[in-house]
């Protein structure tokens, strides 16, 4: 019995790692199909698990059924932190894919099912080559701490981004500086989380910079959230 006993719990810890590692290997969708792929993943490996404990109909199902409501948990706790941090910010989660480009909302909060991102104006946030926030932007930032200091464990980056007025020097410079500037808000908040920041010129627009409005939505501070290290990626390229 006591072999049997280790071997359930060696096997279990192995399904959860198999589970995480499935959803941070999962291709980018479309926002709001997290919490059922979480539960696909969990799903089929609680089926794998309950059948080689039960070795039978019964332990499968079982174990599928058990699978699926941690798998779909995993899922949800971003769902859940995308709304939470939409209300704090006075705001809706955004679901249209081209929100950045076609939204001339100052905060907007959208998801996939790696990471929710959060999207600060530059009107908002600072003065014209500026890199100290404004009050407004400072209450915002204010309102996201409160939200993520009940997610300790969410890896937070901050990115900030220009148009393409000036050298491309220059503008990673100030893109940097205001990246870094929010990042240290969000970590003088008193929250435990880690925090990294970065700069990226002019180089990733979300519309070309042909226009005032457009170069408008082109400047902007981004931070993503994201449910672990092995999910960061260089949001410059």
């Amino acid at each position: 019995m006591k072999t049997k006993r280790i071997l359930r719990n060696t096997i279990g810890t192995s399904l959860v790692a198999i589970m995480v590692a499935g959803c941070a290997q999962m291709p980018m969708q479309q926002p709001g199909q997290k919490t059922g792929q979480g539960a696909a993943i969990g799903a089929a490996a609680g089926a794998i698990l309950g059948n080689i404990i039960g070795k039978n109909t019964k332990g499968t199902l079982i174990g599928a059924t058990a699978g699926a409501a941690l798998g779909g948990a995993i899922g949800y706790n971003l769902d859940k932190q995308a709304a939470e941090v939409a209300k704090s910010l006075e705001t809706q989660v955004n679901t249209n894919p081209n929100a950045e480009a076609t939204s001339d909302s100052d905060i907007i909060v959208t998801k996939s099912d790696r990471f929710v991102k959060i999207t600060f104006r530059d009107a908002m946030m600072f003065p014209t080559n500026s890199a100290q926030p404004t009050s407004t932007a400072q209450y915002k930032i204010q309102k996201l701490i409160s939200v993520l200091k009940n997610y300790p464990q969410t890896i937070i980056q901050v990115v900030g981004h220009t148009d393409n007025r000036g050298s491309h020097s220059y503008n990673q410079t100030l893109s940097k500086k205001r990246a870094r500037t929010v990042a240290n808000l969000i970590i003088n908040g008193g929250i435990p989380n880690a925090v990294y920041e970065k700069g990226c010129s002019f180089d990733k627009p979300v519309v070309p910079n042909t226009t005032s409005q457009n170069m408008a939505l082109n400047r902007r501070v981004e931070v993503y959230l994201y449910p672990n290290r092995n999910l960061i990626v260089d949001q410059c390229i």
